[in-house]
């Protein structure tokens, strides 16, 4: 009873009747089309040129309904009206054939929606009549009741009982037909099994995006503060020793922070879903950038670079840049502070990559622990799974830790 109240007292009951009423009101330019073969078949039987004229007329209705920007429309009047959630329809896109059934769920809503809508409106509008008029024979009119050749007369106070009845009938009808649109709406106007593939392939484009952004934006965020938190403890021991190696080191946090805000102003707009710039492609060709940035914070690296690496193109040198990075990055956060060994070998059929530094306690500036997200490796391992290459990881000896990593030529493509 309490459910039924509150139907009553919603108002998207009744802007759904309104939804409904539209519909009917819609369809009523193309009824004079849908006359024209019963006027052109005067000789027919009425009834038979009365199934003609609801025949022609729903499949003239229906055919609106072929017209992909009529499908727009009507899920957002129906979002806003019905209060139903309905996703847009699928842009620029056609999920199935010229005869799949797909393609006749829109002319199939339309001619529910405007049957849905007849029907309501003459059977409200008539019980509502029914429920003004009937009180008449109360106050000495004469109203009577006629249905179907039967013809019923009610007087005395029966007449405002029948007249509360059909008020009630009528905005029972009002709750049928939204009820009806609520619920065939999803079904009718809702994605169809194709769209729904391709907003989940869609879906997936994105998570897979968002994944490789969050992957770029550890790598390069993490390493430009692990730098700079160095740089910062070199420029601070030597500022009133030795003003220009701290002015050095002041530029190159510089440097590297605004290479790092330019991957986090494309990654942000990424994961707002923006329209963000063009996404910065670090590669193996900046790698003597990256190999100076990290002198500057009092780091001996030693580089080993061997074979034609502006050869290695494409995704296979963006991967090798950000492999190297983030094994600077755990070298600078987790070493002792000795000479990092960095080898970069290309070859016919593939790409080595090894970061080997001395493990233990930190010593000398920057001395101290840094906190760590504990995705650094984890995330390298996925990454280099997703190339098809090989990832090793762990001590070398005593008291070394080596990074290696073997990527086929043939990711790149």
């Amino acid at each position: 009873m309490n459910r039924g109240i509150r139907l009553l007292l919603r108002g998207s009951t009744y802007s759904g009747v309104l939804f409904a009423y539209c519909g009917a009101l819609a369809s009523l330019p193309l009824l004079p089309f849908a006359l024209l073969p019963a006027l052109s078949w005067p000789s027919a039987p009425e009834s038979v040129q009365t199934v003609v004229v609801l025949l022609v007329w729903a499949a003239l209705v229906g055919a609106v309904g072929l017209a992909r920007p009529v499908r727009r429309a009507l899920v957002v009047s129906a979002r806003r009206l019905l209060r139903v959630s309905l996703p847009n329809p699928a842009a620029g896109r056609r999920t199935s054939g010229p005869l799949g059934l797909d393609r006749w769920r829109t002319p199939l809503w339309l001619v529910l929606h405007a049957a849905v809508g007849w029907t309501g409106a003459l059977a409200s509008g008539v019980l509502f009549i029914m429920g003004i008029s009937l009180p008449m024979n109360w106050l000495g009119g004469e109203v009577r009741a006629s249905l179907f050749g039967t013809s019923v007369r009610v007087s005395g106070w029966w007449s405002w009982v029948a007249a509360a009845v059909c008020v009630l009938l009528a905005i029972t009808v009002c709750v049928l037909v939204t009820k009806i649109l609520r619920w065939s709406a999803p079904r009718l106007l809702g994605p169809s099994a194709a769209e729904q593939l391709a907003l989940a392939a869609e879906r997936e484009l994105l998570l897979a995006e968002r994944n490789r952004i969050a992957h770029e934006l550890h790598d390069s965020i993490g390493h430009t503060l692990t730098a700079a938190t160095i740089q910062a403890a070199v420029a601070g021991e030597v500022l009133s020793t030795d003003p220009v190696a701290a002015r050095a080191a002041m530029r190159s946090i510089e440097d590297s922070t605004r290479a790092a805000l330019e991957d986090l102003d494309y990654a942000l707009g990424v994961l707002r879903e923006e329209q963000s710039g063009t996404a910065p492609t670090r590669t193996l060709a900046d790698l003597p950038e990256l190999l100076e940035r990290l002198r500057h914070t009092g780091a001996v690296v030693e580089p080993e670079l061997t074979g034609e690496l502006t050869r290695v193109q494409g995704t296979l040198s963006r991967a090798a840049y950000r492999i190297i990075q983030e094994g600077l990055t755990n070298a600078l956060r987790h070493g002792a502070g000795g000479p990092i060994e960095v080898r970069v070998a290309a070859g016919p059929d593939g790409l080595d990559l090894a970061v080997v530094n001395r493990t233990g306690p930190r010593t000398g500036p920057g001395e101290g622990s840094f906190s760590t997200s504990g995705h650094g490796l984890p995330g390298l391992a996925e990454r280099v799974r997703l190339l098809q290459g090989e990832f090793r990881s762990g001590p070398d000896g005593t008291g070394r830790w080596r990074l290696a990593v073997r990527l086929p030529v043939r990711a790149s493509v």
